[in-house]
């Protein structure tokens, strides 16, 4: 694709035809920033990966590998990391955090912020009960790698959107302290520049469910190289061998090179095929492109709506409401034809490249007439 800009009416020629399934649906849908939506070739994916099967039984394994390496190239890709095997196929996020938690040694002292995702925060309050791991958790602004052994945290908070500016310096400094990072990049990771090479990140985490377009299942982990080589978890499994197909059992046991020493057992494959189309779109568009049409599309929204905030280079994709009524107000956008979500007392609305300017105006309008009602009473 050319340098240029992105513009509705070039979208609407060229990208929006690849998305005639989920455009069909009598919606405006905001709620990019969650359930991202597939283009029309990833139910093609999906049925190739499944008559592999039906054609050629265990024969589908070979396609069935190709797309997983595909996929780890494509990722690679995305995050800016020098080699494909850094990046570890995973089912979901929470997985990849419980791979790294498993091969640290001892009991870490683990170091996170009040701001992480459900999922992230409860399996390391599950650590620590089960007496895993020590945990301190502290505001996200406030994070500091002392005395810590891993530090854990989003790169964008997942409730109002707001970045995490001071990122470079808690990696240095948590290096200085002799402790790693773990990332979380789900809501950065196809919306945001991103280079965790740069940013000598030593693991992340993330999935094509929200902004990729990938659906559930197609997550990883991602391990820097050196630490790949040098650390072992314990959860793993005969896709980590070093000769997966031999059914040698050598003593102690052989791992295979690099990331693959990472891998699992018998993994899903289906996860890899629907993320393919999402992944190679985004790259397509472009990253840089993609965050500059974002960009408009929320400050459309704030001009519209001045009390949403989120709108500014500090934020993430979306733009938030904070309001008592959050969910209230959620629920009944939907009734209106208005897709949107809330988390905690964040009403939360995220435009995408499918989302016309006409709906942006329809989506203030309804937003607000629910508002002054709501003030009326």
């Amino acid at each position: 694709m050319a340098e240029q800009e992105l513009a509705e009416s070039w979208l609407r020629a060229n990208i929006w035809p690849r998305f005639s399934r989920v455009l069909a649906r009598e919606e405006i849908y905001m709620a990019n920033h969650s359930l991202g939506r597939p283009p029309d070739r990833m139910a093609e994916d999906v049925r190739a990966a499944l008559d592999a099967w039906y054609r050629d039984m265990d024969g589908a394994w070979t396609a069935w590998l190709e797309a997983r390496e595909k996929f780890r190239r494509l990722t690679a890709q995305l995050l800016r990391v020098p080699q494909a095997d850094c990046i570890i196929p995973k089912t979901s996020a929470g997985q990849g955090l419980r791979a790294v938690l498993n091969a640290l040694p001892g009991k870490p002292r683990i170091a996170t912020s009040d701001g992480e995702f459900d999922s992230i925060d409860f399996i390391l309050r599950v650590y620590r009960e089960q007496d895993r791991v020590e945990l301190k958790i502290m505001p996200w602004q406030e994070m500091t790698a002392a005395g810590a052994d891993l530090v854990v945290l989003s790169t964008v908070m997942f409730r109002t959107g707001e970045l995490v500016r001071h990122l470079p310096r808690l990696i240095h400094d948590a290096h200085a302290a002799r402790a790693l990072v773990l990332l979380d990049v789900y809501h950065h990771a196809g919306v945001l520049p991103l280079d965790l090479a740069a940013l000598e990140a030593d693991f992340a985490i993330g999935g094509s469910y929200k902004y990729l377009r990938g659906g559930p299942g197609a997550c990883w982990l991602y391990v820097r190289p050196g630490l790949i080589e040098s650390m072992r978890t314990p959860d793993t499994g005969w896709f980590a061998k070093k000769n997966v197909f031999s059914y040698a059992r050598p003593e102690p046991p052989e791992f295979a090179a690099g990331g693959d020493a990472w891998l699992e057992s018998t993994p899903p494959v289906l996860g890899c095929f629907q993320a393919l189309a999402g992944l190679e779109l985004t790259l397509e568009l472009g990253v840089e492109r993609l965050r500059a049409y974002s960009m408009a599309q929320k400050q459309t929204l704030a001009e519209l709506l001045p009390a949403l905030e989120g709108a500014s280079k500090y934020h993430g994709a979306f733009v938030t409401l904070k309001h008592r009524d959050a969910a209230a107000l959620a629920t009944e956008l939907e009734t209106q034809g208005v897709k949107v979500d809330a988390r905690g007392e964040y009403l939360r609305l995220c435009p995408d490249i499918l989302n016309t300017h006409a709906e942006l105006e329809s989506a203030a309008a309804t937003l607000r007439s629910l508002l002054e009602r709501k003030t009326a009473h």
